[in-house]
C-alpha cells in the first residue's frame, strides 16, 4: 500500500505572494529627511501624550485620598 502525497497547490500560493511582496518592495522608497522628520515628530508626540496619560492615571491611583476617591 502506497501513501501519495496530497494535491495541494502550495507552490502557486507561494508564487503569488512572493509576487506580492516583490511588487510592494519595488514600490518601496527611503523617506525624504522632511518626511522621516514629520513621522518621526509624530510618533514622538504620541509616546508624550500615552506616557503622559499613563502617568496621571498612576498619580490618581497612588493618591486616591488627596482626589476623593
Amino acid at each position: 500500500m502506497e501513501i501519495s502525497k496530497p494535491d495541494f497547490k502550495t507552490d502557486a500560493i507561494h508564487e503569488e505572494l512572493v509576487r506580492k511582496y516583490w511588487r510592494v518592495l519595488k514600490l518601496a522608497r527611503t523617506p525624504t529627511r522632511e518626511e522621516f522628520t514629520k513621522i518621526a515628530t509624530v510618533a514622538a508626540a504620541g509616546v508624550l501624550v500615552v506616557g503622559l496619560i499613563g502617568f496621571v492615571i498612576f498619580v490618581m491611583f497612588e493618591h486616591n485620598s488627596m482626589f476623593g476617591f
